[in-house]
């Protein structure tokens, strides 16, 4: 293959679309170009548009994150004072629910050796009489 006849052939069918393009636009060349910088113009407000909304959400975020920062040692503090207080309230009502369950469990072994010694007296009287 000869690179001559390549060659002329590559030009002319460059030329050949080149052409067809120009003359198939619907619009002009100066209307092309302007609409193409509208465009360009657009997409760069958009992208600066983009670009505030992006700082917006990061300030928003870094806020956010020294709020937490700050807030959530007081949280945990109050928390844990709050856990103490409960703590310190409910002490005497936990040592009287002591006394009065062992007061209970005092009564039942005393109900228990009541039942056991009539128990054993009934047994006594049943063998006297039976005998």
């Amino acid at each position: 293959m000869k690179a001559k006849p390549f060659l002329l052939g590559l030009t002319t069918g460059i030329i050949g679309g080149t052409l067809a393009v120009l003359f198939s636009t619907p619009q002009s060349g100066q209307q092309l170009r302007a609409s193409l910088k509208q465009n360009v113009d657009q997409t760069k407000e958009m992208l600066l548009d983009v670009k505030q909304q992006a700082g917006t959400v990061k300030q928003s975020v870094n806020t956010l994150t020294n709020e937490v920062k700050n807030n959530i040692p007081q949280i945990i503090n109050d928390l844990k004072q709050t856990i103490t207080t409960f703590t310190e309230e409910i002490e005497p009502t936990k040592n009287n629910l002591q006394q009065e369950i062992e007061a209970l469990q005092n009564s039942i072994n005393e109900i228990e050796q009541n039942i056991a010694q009539i128990t054993k007296n009934k047994e006594k009287s049943q063998e006297k009489v039976s005998d």
